[in-house]
């Protein structure tokens, strides 16, 4: 899978109630189509998806973008509250969604924070909160810490996502501003995509829509001067 390929190094990351481990087509895959698939509301906002099939899945995401990409990162989020709904899945917990490591640069030293997928039986828990802390932790802290020591941590929502853009500042990153028409969603009404709400251009493909991005940051030096403390008090607390 993708974490062979990853430019940083993988390990699993965890703490008393989610884990994170390297998402397994074999594994993860079956299970994660299965529950994802009746809710195709989960890809409104992201660029990928929704996926008609699990050989969907695996071959235009899984193959096609996540294994050949050093940049990408895609964990399997496991909630050590519940018990795995699948004898063959991880037995130290339930399968809630995914997350993952994008657009990750050792020259530059930053990642960013995507494809985050919770599962609907896991949406307002601990579930979303202890994911990104648990990347943030691992991206940020030093490596004397146990950390990678990036310099930066990005996190880039549809403008009109009100519920991701209050997760990145739940945790700590810092708005800096709307990009406009930063993406197209091809064919996006019928795949049930959120659009800017705004008309299109001329000569646009019938059913095409555009999205305007929200981008927040957060740097090393905000995560040493109290962001740090103030994440693990959210993972705490949630």
């Amino acid at each position: 899978m993708g974490h062979d390929n990853f430019c940083f190094p993988v390990r699993e990351l965890s703490n008393e109630r989610v884990k994170l481990v390297p998402f397994d087509a074999k594994l993860h895959g079956p299970e994660f189509f299965a529950l994802s698939s009746p809710q195709p509301s989960l890809y409104a906002h992201i660029p990928r998806g929704p996926y008609t099939s699990l050989s969907d899945f695996t071959t235009n995401f899984l193959e096609a973008v996540i294994d050949p990409s050093p940049a990408w990162m895609l964990y399997a989020v496991i909630d050590k509250t519940r018990s795995s709904r699948s004898p063959t899945n991880d037995p130290s917990g339930a399968l809630a969604g995914t997350i993952a490591y994008l657009d990750s640069s050792p020259e530059h030293l930053l990642t960013e924070i995507g494809f985050v997928i919770t599962l609907p039986p896991f949406q307002c828990t601990h579930v979303t909160s202890n994911a990104v802390g648990l990347l943030l932790q691992y991206a940020l802290d030093s490596p004397d810490q146990g950390g990678l020591g990036l310099r930066r941590v990005q996190w880039k929502a549809n403008s009109v996502n009100a519920a991701s853009r209050k997760v990145a500042e739940r945790m700590g990153f810092g708005f800096e501003g709307v990009t406009k028409w930063e993406r197209v969603f091809r064919d996006g009404v019928k795949k049930g995509k959120v659009g800017n709400g705004r008309g299109v251009p001329p000569g646009t493909e019938e059913g095409d829509l555009g999205r305007d991005t929200a981008t927040f940051g957060l740097s090393w030096e905000e995560w040493r001067d109290g962001v740090r403390e103030r994440v693990r008090g959210v993972m705490e607390r949630l």
